[in-house]
């Protein structure tokens, strides 16, 4: 990984950024384009030799055709001061790291003045890879390039130990189908799932409170929270009071339900605050009950 002064000294940057600048655009762009020059995207595209001797870079053509049809939102040529929309430029680097190989020179063809070509998809990928994550990095984009050419969010520090550590044995099934499809969902780039997540995850917090025996939702509630702390205890009064505001959240903010007098979430920074808040009560009571956690 490569690492510069300023991260070796002061760490890296939080990645919490969403959407890709013009000053990363300009990167990325840069790194598409010299991989078009330098042939590396002939490895699914190749051009053909004159002579038919075998390939000797990228058919730029068949490039952006395929381009056109696999990410139709993508404008052609691009544009280096015309930034598109961040969904759309990491789908343009899906479809490039599924192109990418790194070139090998073969024999020299002196008419044409060009080396015949192959490829290493495995290094030319490793490469690209690492070169789009280096500018994620240094920027702190919430993104990040996986080893097989696909975008992944990168969460916060805390949410992302706390997602990748859970367990859920709640004992009961749909409990735990909410708790994973919020979990798996949490991760994805786009708001939408991410606000699917917060909702999965909201529905799996009123089933836990019913997880005691019992038939009386509140009286189940208190029984829970006694697993947990000592009842009378100051930490389990601040356990209610978290499920209480909780539970108030989810009643005026847009997540459960959706009339007109709720209030929207605006930013999936706040979604990820919600989610990363919910998500820790959850696992403390699942843990403190011996559901997992």
């Amino acid at each position: 990984m490569t690492t510069y002064y300023t991260d070796r000294e002061y760490g890296m940057p939080s990645p919490s950024v969403d959407m890709i600048n013009e000053r990363v655009w300009g990167g990325l762009y840069s790194l598409i384009q010299t991989r078009i020059g330098d042939g590396s995207f002939g490895h699914r595209f190749p051009e053909q030799c004159p002579d038919g001797n075998g390939p000797c870079g990228c058919d730029e053509e068949s490039f952006q055709r395929v381009l056109a049809a696999e990410v139709p939102w993508v404008e052609w040529p691009l544009s280096v001061t015309k930034v598109p929309e961040t969904p759309v430029i990491l789908d343009l680097l899906e479809f490039c790291a599924k192109a990418v190989g790194e070139p090998i020179q073969g024999a020299y063809h002196s008419y044409f003045r060009h080396h015949h070509l192959s490829w290493n998809q495995a290094d030319g990928l490793t490469r690209f890879v690492a070169d789009v994550n280096v500018l994620f990095r240094r920027n702190a984009l919430a993104f990040e390039l996986s080893s097989i050419g696909e975008v992944r969010r990168v969460l916060p520090a805390p949410l992302a130990d706390a997602i990748g550590r859970a367990l859920f044995q709640t004992g009961d099934a749909e409990t735990d189908r909410l708790l994973e499809t919020a979990r798996r969902k949490i991760v994805l780039p786009k708001r939408e799932d991410r606000q699917d997540a917060l909702e999965k995850l909201w529905d799996a917090f009123e089933r836990v409170k019913t997880l005691e025996p019992g038939s009386n939702k509140r009286l189940q509630a208190d029984a829970l929270l006694n697993r947990v702390a000592a009842p009378g205890s100051a930490f389990r009064q601040a356990l209610a009071h978290d499920a209480a505001e909780l539970t108030e959240i989810g009643n005026r903010f847009r997540i459960r339900h959706f009339e007109v007098t709720q209030e929207a979430l605006i930013s999936t920074d706040q979604i990820d605050y919600l989610f990363t808040r919910m998500f820790a009560f959850i696992r403390l009571v699942l843990k403190g009950t011996a559901r997992g956690g």
